[in-house]
């Protein structure tokens, strides 16, 4: 920030505010103030930045004209998944999670939050009927975060100090476990087959041992494999380790819950469930597992409970052992967490109670369609391989460009300048063993005339 210039919407670019937060800390200058940051870690120029605008209005145009040159995915026809889906969001859920007494609250009591903490035990108790699982956490930062903490607990769980992680993990999600964990816990990597893309068992068989705390998996994994889960779930118990599975809700009206075919723990991103892309999109973890106290003391996040109060019939909603987390036990707690994602709790609660176990099944099962009718119509094109053919997929699957002669990159830019589709994510660079390939998503809003459109358009590039 620029020392002569007063910014009309920044409060403390004005000297007079400027002096008295200096006064107030005792410093005689900001250089002063910030003495104690070592010269090497310290910029000694200014930021090659343009001139600052210092009209509100003016900057606001200049903002919505960056912002103009972006195309969202509701513009276009896009294929784009890996981690953040275009679903269908009712209009209830941004009718609800617009509310004040949502949208606003930020910490508060029970006696003060509006229906806060009910809203999110509800939410919890939708998950844990989806999942068949007793105890689900309040939405931790993403799915990422939760898929980390999920091996953390698993780690305080076992008392050892490896992780065994399936290489079919979206590969931000491998780095961030590893970011989050590495200082507690030694990340092992699992290979995955070839052929199917699934987990090679073999590999996992010959890294188990009496060290290892858990093996992670996905199911449905980043490139949309289902994996035999209840035998990766032995394998893992014979080891004495414990089994810990990422999972997409959106697929549990039609795939079976990861804690009713052996996982300890069950962690995910509520997406999914009744949240827009928006540019990246709104996100939210969960955590889940069976009511044992054991595994309960180790969630560092809050969990809500419901309880009757004095008044018969009435009951009251808040936390569920709450010495366990940093808020009571601060640096000793089990892990820090801080402001997370309880707003998109209650928009999933939302959007659960709105579809109802029905809607979830008919979610599901439309996807399913939706991917095997892509999945015939796109292997009868030239220069087009089905990775993974003989593998089951749920919203997401491989295809292979390496026989077109075109890169992924050439096959997307062509597929956005002539046609305006957004293709599938290029998995050339953080999958090399799969060359020039790509990840199409698929899901409730694709019809199918889109992906008539989708093969039409691959078939005209292909075949030029």
């Amino acid at each position: 920030m620029s020392k002569s210039k007063v910014y009309p919407y920044i409060p403390n670019s004005v000297p007079a505010v400027r002096a008295a937060m200096l006064a107030a800390t005792g410093a005689a200058s900001v250089e002063e103030f910030y003495a104690d940051i070592p010269a090497a870690l310290r910029l000694p120029r200014a930021l090659n930045l343009p001139e600052p605008l210092l009209s509100e209005a003016r900057l606001k145009r200049h903002v919505q004209g960056l912002l103009a040159r972006n195309t969202h995915c509701g513009e276009v026809l896009s294929f784009l998944g890996g981690g953040c889906y275009q679903h269908h969001v009712p209009a209830l859920c941004d009718e609800i999670n617009g509310r004040s007494e949502f949208l606003t609250a930020y910490a508060g009591e029970p006696y003060d939050d509006h229906g806060r903490f009910q809203a999110l035990w509800e939410y919890g108790s939708m998950m844990g009927e989806l999942l068949n699982l007793e105890v689900v956490s309040v939405p931790t930062y993403d799915g990422y975060q939760a898929a980390a903490t999920a091996c953390c607990m698993a780690a305080r769980h076992t008392g050892r100090r490896q992780v065994l992680v399936a290489a079919n993990v979206n590969p931000d999600k491998r780095s961030h476990m590893q970011t989050y964990g590495r200082s507690e816990i030694q990340f092992i990597e699992v290979a995955f087959d070839a052929a199917s893309g699934l987990v090679d068992r073999a590999d996992l068989q010959a890294k188990l041992s009496p060290q290892v705390a858990a093996f992670y998996v996905d199911v449905p994994n980043y490139f949309g494999g289902i994996d035999e889960g209840a035998a990766l779930a032995a394998l893992v118990q014979q080891a004495g380790a414990v089994l810990v599975v990422g999972v997409d809700p959106s697929s549990l009206g039609v795939l079976t819950p990861p804690g009713d075919y052996g996982a300890t723990l069950v962690c995910g991103d509520i997406q999914p469930l009744g949240m827009h892309m928006s540019y990246g999109g709104g996100h939210g973890g969960f955590i889940a597992s069976r009511d044992d106290e054991a595994l309960v003391l180790q969630y560092p996040s809050r969990l809500f409970g419901i309880a009757p109060t004095s008044v018969p019939g009435q009951y009251g909603f808040g936390d569920v052992a709450y010495h366990r987390t940093s808020f009571d036990k601060r640096e000793n707690g089990n892990e820090f967490v801080g402001t997370a994602a309880a707003l998109w709790g209650i928009t999933a609660g939302v959007y659960l109670a709105s579809m109802g176990p029905q809607g979830m099944v008919e979610l599901g099962e439309g996807i399913l369609r939706r991917v095997a009718y892509a999945r015939q119509q796109l292997s009868a094109v030239p220069g087009l391989r089905l990775a993974h053919a003989g593998t089951a997929h749920f919203k997401e699957f491989v295809l292979d460009f390496n026989a077109s002669g075109f890169t992924v990159a050439q096959i997307n830019a062509a597929l956005r300048e002539r046609h305006g589709i957004f293709g599938g994510h290029d998995l050339s660079q953080a999958f090399p063993s799969l060359g020039q390939s790509a990840l199409y998503a698929f899901t409730e809003l694709h019809s199918q005339a889109d992906i008539d459109t989708l093969v039409s358009a691959l078939r005209e590039l292909l075949t030029q």
